[in-house]
C-alpha cells in the first residue's frame, strides 16, 4: 500500500487532533500547519511511525509575514519519505516578540546548520539547539537581515533619476 496524502492526514489528525491547524496541498505537496509548541512532537511522530517513515529532513527555513499579527515568523520544514518518495511540508508560526521553536537537531543532525541559518537571518530562537549562533553574518550584527523591516531602496539617495526608471 502506497503512502497517500489521505493516510498522512488521517494518522496526524488521529494523533494530534486540533494541534494540526490547517491542511493545504499545492503543486502536489501536502502541507500541514501545526501549533508551534508541537513542532518537535509532530516531527518525531513523522520520523518514528513505521507507516509514515519521514526520516529525511530536506530543508528547514524561515519566512517573515509582517502583516500577520501574532504569527509574523514561520518555520517551514520539508521532510521526505525516501522509500515511498513522498514529501511533506510542515509549518509553524510564532510571534516576532517571542520567536521560540523547539530544535530538531536531536532528530535530524542536518537541522543543525539549517536552524543556525534560520536564526541568523530571521531571529528564530531554536530552544535546545546545541550551538545557536550566527553562521553566515558577523556576530556583531544586531538585526536579522531577511525580515521585511527595511525599505527595498534607500529613499534618501539623490544619485538616481526617477525618470530613468520609469517613475
Amino acid at each position: 500500500m502506497s503512502l497517500s496524502h489521505e493516510i498522512i492526514k488521517e494518522k496526524l489528525n488521529s494523533q494530534f487532533g486540533e494541534k494540526i491547524l490547517h491542511w493545504e496541498e499545492s503543486y502536489g505537496m501536502l502541507a500541514a500547519t501545526v501549533q508551534h509548541d508541537h513542532n518537535l512532537k509532530v516531527l518525531t511522530f513523522l520520523n518514528d511511525e513505521p507507516s509514515l517513515g519521514f526520516q529525511f529532513l530536506t530543508d528547514l527555513t524561515g519566512v517573515h509575514y509582517p502583516d500577520r499579527k501574532g504569527e509574523e515568523l514561520a518555520v517551514v520544514y520539508h521532510v521526505h519519505n525516501l522509500k515511498e518518495n513522498v514529501r511533506l511540508r510542515l509549518k509553524v508560526f510564532v510571534p516576532i516578540e517571542k520567536p521560540d521553536v523547539y530544535t530538531a537537531t536531536g532528530l535530524f543532525s542536518g537541522a543543525n546548520w539549517m536552524e543556525r541559518e534560520t536564526y541568523d537571518f530571521y531571529g528564530v530562537n531554536f530552544i535546545g539547539h546545541p550551538d545557536l549562533r550566527r553562521v553566515l553574518n558577523v556576530d556583531e550584527m544586531d538585526y536579522f537581515p531577511l525580515r521585511k523591516e527595511y525599505p527595498l531602496e534607500d529613499q534618501t539617495r539623490i544619485d538616481k533619476d526617477d525618470e530613468m526608471f520609469g517613475r
